[in-house]
């Protein structure tokens, strides 16, 4: 059983930076593929980025892709999502999932990671507000 634990989130202004963090225990953490989901007021859960076990493959939402980098640290079991140029579109919570499973080319990573039904680990969110 794979624990996630969010940090970094906060209430900041638009065209800053931010980095989440989030810290699993539980498991092997290299064993596992990270994406990052965020939830805005009223809205379903989205995918934002994500970075897969082993060879660190990532993927991105368009909404983000240039102003987001996702990295994973395997030896301090930590995921990170840099956030740049913030803007209040991006307000959220922010999740950090993870799952096991293998797979066998970089396409059917990237549509599967994109899956929220395809995780199944989840932290509890932080919130990220970004003010105009």
């Amino acid at each position: 059983q794979v624990q996630l634990v969010e940090s970094g989130g906060g209430l900041v202004q638009a065209g800053v930076s931010l980095r989440l963090s989030c810290a699993a225990s539980g498991g092997t953490f290299s064993n596992y593929n990270m994406g990052w989901f965020r939830q805005a007021p009223g809205k379903e859960r989205e995918f934002v980025a994500s970075i897969s076990r082993r060879v660190s493959l990532t993927n991105f939402a368009d909404s983000v892709k240039g102003r987001c980098t996702i990295s994973r640290d395997n030896a301090k079991n930590t995921v990170f999502l840099q956030m740049d140029s913030l803007e209040p579109e991006d307000t959220a919570v922010y999740y950090c999932a993870a799952d096991d499973k293998a797979y066998y080319s970089f396409s059917t990573y990237r549509t599967s990671s994109e899956n929220e039904r395809n995780y199944d680990y989840w932290g509890q969110g932080t919130q990220v507000t970004v003010s105009s």
